[in-house]
């Protein structure tokens, strides 16, 4: 997916948040604010908006001097979310269908994402997370997702934030675990999901994780590890959380199935995949018209 003019005013909140964070200091804030609008200036909009956010976000860590401005915030919604699935995890095994219902719940817990939104409260959360119990999901898509599942040796699953990671952990729960490797970044990004995260919500515990060597929103693969990318192609299916994945893997030609689980926040997004904001979505790429 390419970047749109749209996405410009977007990476200037996030940077001028972002040095909210870390410091109460006015001058800061100017220098970092005036230092990525000149950087932005010279953004390539062919390339997908993760591109630019990796530059921006790298520039507030240097004149910051804060290596993860949004730590705090990741630990907060870590232990709220962990708090919640420990509530949903009884309403997934008494569904009649728990696979969609956890589909549902990680799909949801996209919302915590600090990218496109400048403020998230828990109960925001709470709002989105009850809502998808009985939202609408594209026809056909969780049964193409079990079928995908059930064919595919290796499975590759691309966590996107913190706190987003405890109802991941509540799907991977529902899939078969032997196949199953996560991957979170490699270095602080936002508010994305670290080993620590992971590690936070017992997701290690359940599944091998791993990091992908990179310090950039989605899975840009010309930032990972070779180790993570000889995981990436070799892998049979690629479930891939949230909109940074979609924005970086859209247009990726691969040889897997990917299954892009996400909630649709920005109408830059929408538009371009032809979504509405608020959508739950399940989509799927990758060999042909398999079912």
């Amino acid at each position: 997916m390419k970047s749109y003019l749209d996405c410009i005013p977007c990476f200037v909140r996030q940077s001028l948040q972002a040095a909210r964070f870390v410091t109460d200091d006015a001058a800061v804030h100017e220098q970092v604010l005036r230092r990525v609008l000149r950087t932005v200036a010279e953004m390539e909009l062919n390339d997908p908006p993760p591109a630019m956010a990796v530059h921006v976000q790298r520039l507030i860590r240097k004149l910051t001097g804060n290596d993860d401005p949004y730590r705090q915030v990741k630990d907060e919604f870590n232990r709220h979310a962990m708090e919640m699935v420990e509530e949903l995890r009884p309403s997934v095994k008494k569904s009649s269908d728990p696979l969609e219902t956890a589909v549902r719940l990680a799909i949801a817990g996209n919302i915590i994402d600090f990218g496109p939104a400048s403020q998230i409260k828990r109960s925001d959360v709470d709002v989105v997370i009850r809502r998808a119990l009985s939202a609408s999901l594209p026809d056909g898509a969780v049964e193409q997702l079990r079928r995908a599942v059930d064919r595919a040796g290796r499975i590759l699953y691309l966590a996107d934030n913190a706190g987003e990671i405890a109802f991941d952990r509540l799907l991977i729960e529902n899939l078969p675990r032997e196949k199953i490797t996560v991957a979170v970044k490699g270095s602080p990004i936002i508010n994305d999901a670290l080993l620590s995260d992971a590690e936070a919500v017992g997701l290690c515990d359940l599944v091998e994780v791993i990091d992908n060597g990179s310090d950039a929103p989605g899975t840009m693969l010309q930032t990972c590890s070779e180790d993570f990318c000889r995981r990436f192609r070799s892998a049979d299916l690629i479930i891939a959380k949230g909109q940074a994945n979609y924005e970086t893997l859209s247009d990726v030609e691969v040889d897997a199935e990917i299954f892009f689980l996400l909630l649709v926040k920005c109408h830059v997004i929408a538009q371009d995949a032809g979504w509405k904001v608020g959508d739950l979505v399940v989509a799927r790429k990758g060999l042909g018209a398999r079912g």
